[in-house]
This record gives C-alpha cells, structure tokens and sequence, in this order.
C-alpha cells in the first residue's frame, strides 16, 4: 500500500457529554494521523442541540489541523426542519455525508458523500448515487470482498470508503430500544443513552455479548477489524478507511497502527496483536467480509 491510503474517522454514534466530545475531536485534531474526521449526529436529532454551540470551534481546529471535515447526516429524517438543515450545511461549504436517501433531494445537485447507511448494494444503486452527485461512497459494512471489489471497479472516478475497525452499525429504528429499557418512552427519554457512552449491552442467553443498543440504534458487540484486509482492499481500488470512535478506546493510537500498516512500516500481524491487546475483552469480527455470519473471526490462514 502506499500513502495515497486515506484514514477516515467516522461520526461519534454515542452520545457523550458535549464537553468530553469537544476534548475528543481536540486531541483529534492534535494528535491523530487522520485524513478526514467526519463530525454530524447520525443517530437522534435530539442530541443535536447539546453539542452545537461547540460545533464551530471544533471544525475550526480540525481544519486548521490539516484534516478533511465532513458533516454526516441523520439515518432517519423525519420532520422538515431536520431537511432544511442540511441545505444549510451545503449552503455553508460544509461537505454532506449523507446517510438518507431524503438528503440527497435537499442537497440538490451539490456534491456530495454517500453514507454507509444508505441501501448501497449493487451497480445500479452506484450509478444512481452518481447521478446525483456523489463523489464518494462509504459502503455498507454487510458487504462481502467480492462485492466491495466489483463496486469498487465500478466507476473509479467514484471514490471508495470502507469501515475497517469499530462496532458495526447494523439497523435504525423509529423506537427507542434504549430509553424502552430504561423503562421510558422515546419522547420523554431524558437522554439515558448518555449513561451508557459505549452503547447499552444485549447478551445471549448465556452471557456472551451480541448486539449493543445505542438509543434508536443497534450495532454490533465485536469490533470489526480488517488490518489483514488493507493491502486487499486497497487492490480492489478502495482509497478510504474509516475507524469508528469506541468509548475506553485509544482512537490516536488506533489511527496510528492502521496508518503504519497502510504505509507499510508495521505488519498487519504486529499490528492486530497490539490493538488486541488495547481492546480486551471485546472480541474481533469480520465475518461479512468473508462471507459469513457477521459476528464471526476469520483468523489469518
């Protein structure tokens, strides 16, 4: 691989107190070997308000940084104040990852990224989103090699995005599994999903994780992680890779083993075995990958 392999960091799915997210995308700034840090709430719009009036001075320092910023979209948009703030970001210069096809109509021709929660999964879908002006797409990470390699190569000019560490989105939803669970209803939540900043745990019947709850959300309990996976990707012709941020977890240190790894200067091995040990005891998945079950390990042969 060569440096011309781009890091992404992917939006904040939690939601954390506004002042520890803005120290986050701080020492983001700082410190962390990224290309792009894409900041927007995707979840629940009515977390959106806690962290707004920050919002500004952190696109500041990331660009004055060096880094690419992009601003994600809602996965469900739902009232028409929600749509007509994301005209504004266009209007504002600010690039739009869009994360619902209802974007894509209020963005109007301007360019824009196709989010990882958009049904993208075969050519015609790619040629639509082109159509309408995208110029990268950020693929859903049910997909297998094979079908990240065949769109991939489908329009080059298109850029590629694929997640390579942190918890799998998986679905959105109208109801709130979390404020449910909390014994409340979604319109009186009273923000619970901020007492459990890494999602809220569904196990198996015998104890063994399985999904996370992250208040309209579900994802994973592994961390999807494809280190091994880079050089293969990037042959394919994918020149993004996104880490989703994962509360306890070191995002500057993981942003530098997979930025060594991309450049060549650390084997994947060496790598996995150090971010493993950064990330005990949540397991390792990248059973889509490979064509299994989502929740599985296919270890290096």
């Amino acid at each position: 691989m060569t440096a011309a392999a781009k890091l992404t960091l992917g939006p904040l799915l939690f939601h954390w107190p506004a002042e520890r997210r803005r120290d986050f995308y701080f020492r983001i700034a700082d410190e962390a070997c990224l290309d792009t840090v894409t900041l927007g709430e995707v979840v629940c719009a009515k977390r959106e308000p806690f962290f707004a009036d920050h919002l500004p001075q952190v696109i500041e320092r990331l660009e004055a940084a060096g880094k690419e910023v992009t601003i994600a979209t809602l996965a469900l948009i739902t009232t028409p104040r929600e749509l007509a703030a994301i005209g504004g970001l266009a209007e504002a210069g600010l690039v739009v990852e869009a994360n619902d096809v209802t974007a894509i109509r209020a963005l109007a021709g301007r360019p824009f990224i196709a989010g990882p929660m958009i049904n993208l999964f075969n050519e015609a879908t790619l040629d639509f989103l082109r159509r309408e002006g995208a110029t990268r797409a950020v693929l859903p990470v049910e997909l297998s090699a094979a079908a990240i390699g065949v769109l991939a190569a489908r329009d080059r000019a298109l850029e590629t995005e694929v997640q390579v560490f942190g918890r799998q989105a998986l679905a959105i939803s109208m109801r709130c599994y979390h404020a449910r669970a909390y014994g409340l209803h979604k319109d009186g939540c009273q923000f619970v999903c901020e007492r459990d900043p890494d999602g809220l745990a569904a196990d198996q019947i015998d104890g063994r994780g399985l999904l996370r709850v992250n208040g309209t959300q579900t994802l994973s309990h592994g961390y999807l992680v494809l280190l091994r996976e880079l050089a293969g990707l990037a042959a394919a012709g994918v020149g993004h890779f996104r880490l989703s941020p994962q509360d306890g977890v070191d995002m500057v240190r993981v942003a530098a083993l997979f930025r060594a790894v991309a450049d060549g200067v650390l084997g994947a091995g060496e790598a996995e075995a150090a971010l493993r040990a950064m990330v005990t005891p949540v397991p390792f998945i990248n059973g889509y990958f490979h064509g299994r079950e989502g929740m599985a390990w296919v270890a290096a042969a």
